[in-house]
């Protein structure tokens, strides 16, 4: 795998998920954004099935071997 390669790495799919969901521009503050984070990452603990989906896109496959 090249040194540098975030397109493989299935930890950039829960970012982009990330990123999606939570959106900066509504917290008020700093801790606000951190609770709001905090929240969505939760949510996913209890959605293992969009968790396994991030290790099954066609470009991180191999992560599973």
């Amino acid at each position: 795998m090249p040194g540098y390669s975030p397109e493989l790495n299935p930890d950039e799919l829960l970012n982009a998920d990330l990123k999606r969901n939570v959106n900066a521009s509504r917290a008020r503050n700093v801790g606000q954004l951190a609770h709001e984070t905090r929240c969505f990452l939760r949510r996913r603990q209890r959605q293992p099935h969009t968790v396994r989906s991030y290790f099954r896109a066609p470009h991180v496959r191999h992560a599973v071997m």
